[in-house]
């Protein structure tokens, strides 16, 4: 048995440990922005692994930009968000809370998009429109998917915020999955062609609140089918 194979699946492990303990401190406030973390050796004992993986585990952690390793210093927190690790975050949430995000995002994007659209940005939003149409059986339910992507995209992309689509690029695999979701799964009402048309004339006419009213409209339907969120528990009464 080749001995740097056997170990490097344990080595691993031990790695993913030593992230996951310090992710844990992160998360409950121990080491805030702009504080150092304990040195190595400190680390090593409180995490119950050797050096090397402590080392290893900051590299890690520097990689995706929540350390910052100052050489002759030492190592301080940069971000308590580890953006790495949202992907798998994303990937355990139900699709209630994928479709509670997405109508957030596209809301607030036909909103700005009503307000600053260029006459290139409508044209662009109309084209995407007409290419996705009404789900035709014809259609592969994949390239529908796509076609109606588009036209969300281009309602994004008329926002003019590059923070927000940037956001929506990366939720975008997430909102592929709830599209798909109400092709597949009985019971979800599908968004239809006139509640999309309804958004692109709201842009075209400039009218912020028509075009929160029909994103909204969208999306409001298939929530509405979902299991209801269970309510939270009675806060306890205090004596006194």
């Amino acid at each position: 048995m080749n001995p740097v194979s056997a170990s490097a699946p344990t080595r691993r492990s031990l790695v993913d440990v030593a992230v996951e303990k310090m992710r844990e401190r992160l998360e409950r406030g121990e080491w805030r922005v702009g504080a150092r973390i304990p040195v190595e050796t400190e680390l090593a004992a409180q995490l119950d692994v050797g050096r090397n993986t402590v080392r290893e585990a900051v590299r890690v952690l520097a990689y995706s930009g929540v350390l910052e390793v100052r050489q002759g210093d030492g190592t301080y927190v940069r971000s308590a968000v580890d953006a790495s690790d949202v992907p798998h975050e994303l990937s355990r949430a139900t699709l209630r809370e994928h479709l509670e995000v997405r109508a957030m995002l596209e809301v607030e994007a036909a909103r700005l998009a009503a307000r600053r659209r260029t006459p290139e940005d409508l044209e662009a939003i109309r084209a995407a429109l007409l290419l996705r149409g009404e789900r035709l059986n014809r259609r592969r339910p994949s390239v529908f998917v796509e076609h109606d992507l588009a036209f969300h995209r281009a309602v994004v992309a008329a926002a003019h915020n590059a923070a927000l689509a940037k956001l929506y690029q990366f939720f975008e695999r997430a909102v592929r999955s709830t599209v798909r979701a109400t092709l597949e799964l009985k019971g979800l009402p599908e968004p239809d062609y006139p509640a999309h048309v309804a958004v692109c004339e709201a842009i075209a006419r400039r009218n912020e609140q028509a075009a929160v009213e029909a994103a909204r409209a969208l999306l409001q339907p298939i929530l509405d089918s979902l299991d209801p969120v269970p309510a939270p528990p009675p806060a306890p009464k205090r004596g006194r």
